[in-house]
């Protein structure tokens, strides 16, 4: 087990173009002067792999039946941590406002799921399906993010690891500096607050 190093994970994040600077929308309604696009790492697969490889290597989960990913910015993530794993890799989707699964994807009573996602801010996306998990009788084996933006205030119950934790700046609109400096205001994500 060889964990990535700073330096390269920054160069990883560069080379991708994955971390953006100006004014965001966060899924959350914060706002931010960083976002990260994770999806842009994917374009690259090798340097998706590497990411995950370090981040199976951090998670201390035993045994996983199923990697779950949280809608559209959990594909990938959980493809390839399913990979890294050879485990079974699905993901939910929001239908009528409440993530579910769908595609004929079954989580079966007892299965240990292990939830990845790709950024984790306040940790709605996952709380939400850890309930949806908790409701099919499966049992929630832990947490992978690529980037953990809470910088480790976010606690699930259940391991957590990232392959960075980084603590990017957010406010609440009504505090946010770059509103008061009437800065375009851009939403990136695939979830609108």
């Amino acid at each position: 087990m060889i964990m990535l190093t700073n330096e390269r994970i920054r160069k990883i994040f560069r080379e991708s173009e994955a971390l953006m600077n100006g004014h965001f929308l966060l899924t959350s309604g914060r706002h931010s002067d960083r976002y990260m696009q994770c999806a842009r790492i994917f374009q690259y697969p090798w340097l998706a792999e590497e990411l995950f490889r370090d981040l199976a290597d951090k998670m201390s989960v035993p045994k996983v039946d199923v990697v779950i990913g949280p809608a559209i910015g959990g594909i990938l993530p959980a493809y390839e941590m399913g990979r890294q794993l050879r485990a079974k890799s699905i993901f939910t989707e929001r239908e009528n406002g409440a993530m579910t699964l769908r595609r004929g994807f079954v989580l079966p009573a007892g299965a240990r799921a292990l939830i990845t996602e790709d950024v984790v801010t306040t940790g709605g996306s996952v709380m939400e399906v850890m309930d949806l998990i908790k409701k099919h009788g499966a049992f929630v084996a832990g947490i992978g993010a690529l980037v953990d933006r809470s910088n480790g205030k976010v606690d699930f119950g259940v391991p957590f690891a990232s392959v960075v934790s980084l603590g990017i700046k957010s406010w609440p609109p009504e505090k946010c500096p770059m509103c008061r400096n009437h800065s375009p205001l851009v939403q990136p994500g695939s979830r609108k607050p």
